[in-house]
């Protein structure tokens, strides 16, 4: 089977996560990229405020969201550039938790995803004195790219994926996961399903 995925990464306006301000995506086929995108998001009314802080990581200001699609507008999209592939994110308990948390407040379905996150397979991959996304893809061989926008993150990320693949001669990301003891994790109804029936229907409440 071919490494297939789609690699992911949220900015945020500030500390909630429903409060996705852009989105960068990036799709690898058989271990290249094929297709990257990006776009700005406008914050739902009440997780809309843009701290200081915030803006000083990734320098996005109100502005460049005014007019932008809100998350319900741009989750079809979203959806459809992943195409069912496993997500990769790093530190991706963020990214997903951002995916799930917006869609609740938007009163939306979670989406179904499984993931893997790029940080863990880093630990277990590399010898490094951080695994910051910046010093872990430079491990992997992608430098200077604009840190903190939302899609050359993904663009290193993926490229993370990609060189841990080829070093630990996995033909899948569910078998890097494998490989590195590294959990694939999952929103959505599947991921309640699963977890309903491993810990039984009390587990949901």
């Amino acid at each position: 089977m071919p490494l297939n995925f789609t690699a992911i990464d949220f900015e945020t306006a500030n500390s909630s996560s429903a409060s996705a301000c852009s989105v960068g995506l990036v799709k690898v086929r058989d271990g290249l990229v094929t297709d990257r995108v990006g776009w700005f998001i406008q914050p739902a009314p009440g997780h809309d405020e843009f701290l200081k802080w915030n803006i000083k990581i990734h320098g996005i200001y109100p502005a460049d969201v005014f007019g932008a699609p809100t998350w319900a507008q741009q989750l079809p999209a979203l959806v459809a550039f992943a195409d069912g592939d496993t997500l990769v994110a790093h530190n991706a308990g963020f990214d997903l938790g951002v995916i799930k948390t917006a869609s609740t407040v938007a009163g939306l379905p979670v989406p179904d995803f499984s993931y893997v996150c790029s940080l863990q397979v880093a630990r277990r991959t590399y010898h490094l004195d951080s695994y910051r996304l910046p010093v872990a893809a430079m491990a992997a061989g992608f430098e200077d790219f604009a840190h903190h926008d939302a899609l050359a993150d993904a663009e290193a990320c993926a490229a993370i994926i990609i060189h841990a693949a080829k070093r630990h001669g996995a033909d899948t990301v569910e078998d890097l996961a494998r490989i590195t003891k590294v959990s694939v994790g999952a929103i959505g109804p599947v991921a309640v399903a699963a977890k309903a029936a491993v810990h039984g229907p009390m587990a949901l409440n």
